[in-house]
């Protein structure tokens, strides 16, 4: 969205006319309303930010909810916010820790925002772009302790209260943007590591990031929402709790667990295949936290190099995905095609790792008849490649 698209959007004309468009989910439904509304004597910037606004709140539902239908986006903003549940969580982490005040230094769109602001906080705002910081602020209207103001994170550090930071891992832009190299991260790490040894911190960052890269003084924590591992968190100062420096946090399905410790967790020692097969959740494996899920659930590795647990106790927990095992076979096509006649499989879901294969074109090659279901996991281990025909637990 250009500047003057949003100065045609934030008038009462517009905000009225953006609430009266509708749903515009597809492509279709974008070309129907641009043509109506241009009809209908609207300016081609209004038009234009109307409709693109009634899109990204459709997509905006699956990260805020009912709260999209009253806020504002830029596509790069949507793509990059917090989901409202995950920033619920670090507002809640703020309010256990007595603060009352955070500054959120690269606010985007707002998300943290609303969360801190919800739950009661004092939040000060900033974001470098003109056009993102008024959006945030229009978000963030309905909250009197919150403020939002365009400016640099490196000249808003406040005197008092905890500090949240998002540094830019994209290249500036409201629409299309592209990764950028830890190098050019706008603030850098290491200024904001030097802010982390100042102020109660949390600061947001690729689930992704070298491991060799994080501070011992801080607590790391990866958050997974219904299975996709979607942000790393440092937490500095009160925000980091005694004797936990590894946190894999699991929501799914609007449960919540977590798995602590103080340091990496040692694996627990490769074993044969048992009765059943453990996938543990990304934020675990990320988290290196893996021996301890193995030891909760009486496992050990299916292989060295591979984040698969095996054992025969009948136990599973939020923290992975459990199969009970069929049979196993060696991972070739016409011996699986045999098991999953012999098990009259007809619809089959494909996992693997350490297999340098596409599921896709895999099941390409099977011979899938039958009318059951069941899963294939393909794994490689210390007795080669196996084909695994298991059922969810």
């Amino acid at each position: 969205m250009e500047m003057s698209e949003l100065t045609a959007l934030m008038t009462r004309e517009g905000l009225a006319l953006l609430d009266e468009v509708g749903a515009v989910e597809s492509s279709a439904d974008v070309a129907r309303s641009v043509s109506r509304l241009r009809a209908a004597g609207h300016s081609p910037d209004l038009v234009s930010a109307v409709v693109g606004q009634a899109h990204l709140r459709m997509r905006a539902r699956a990260k805020f909810g009912e709260f999209a239908d009253r806020m504002l986006f830029t596509r790069a903003g949507l793509e990059q916010a917090t989901r409202l549940s995950v920033a619920t969580m670090h507002a809640v982490r703020m309010r256990r820790a007595g603060i009352t005040r955070v500054a959120d230094l690269g606010c985007g769109i707002g998300g943290d925002s609303l969360a801190f602001a919800g739950a009661g906080l004092a939040v000060d705002a900033v974001d470098a772009d003109e056009v993102t910081s008024a959006i945030a602020a229009y978000n963030l209207a309905p909250f009197p302790d919150a403020s939002v103001r365009q400016g640099t994170a490196e000249s808003s550090l406040p005197a008092e209260g905890a500090v949240w930071l998002d540094p830019a891992r994209r290249t500036a832009g409201h629409s299309e943007t592209t990764r950028t190299s830890a190098a050019d991260w706008s603030p850098s790490l290491d200024w904001c590591f030097e802010v982390a040894r100042e102020h109660p911190t949390g600061i947001k960052l690729g689930p992704g990031l070298d491991r060799d890269l994080i501070p011992d003084d801080v607590e790391a924590q990866w958050v997974s929402a219904d299975g996709s591992v979607v942000e790393l968190v440092l937490w500095s100062g009160e925000l980091a709790r005694p004797g936990i420096r590894r946190s894999a946090l699991v929501m799914q399905s609007g449960e919540t667990h977590e798995l602590t410790a103080a340091a990496d967790a040692g694996d627990e020692p490769v074993r044969e295949l048992g009765a059943f097969v453990h996938e543990p959740d990304g934020a675990v494996i990320r988290a290196r936290l893996i021996g301890d899920a193995a030891r909760m659930l009486e496992a050990g590795m299916l292989d060295e190099q591979i984040a698969y647990l095996t054992g025969d106790a009948a136990l599973t927990s939020p923290f992975v995905q459990s199969f009970r095992v069929r049979e196993s076979m060696p991972a070739h096509v016409k011996t699986i095609n045999q098991a999953l006649r012999a098990n009259d499989i007809g619809r089959l879901e494909i996992k693997k790792r350490g297999m340098d294969i596409d599921p896709a074109s895999f099941r390409k090659k099977l011979s899938l008849k039958g009318s059951k279901a069941a899963t294939l996991i393909l794994t490689r281990t210390a007795a080669g490649r196996m084909a695994i025909l298991a059922d969810r637990v």
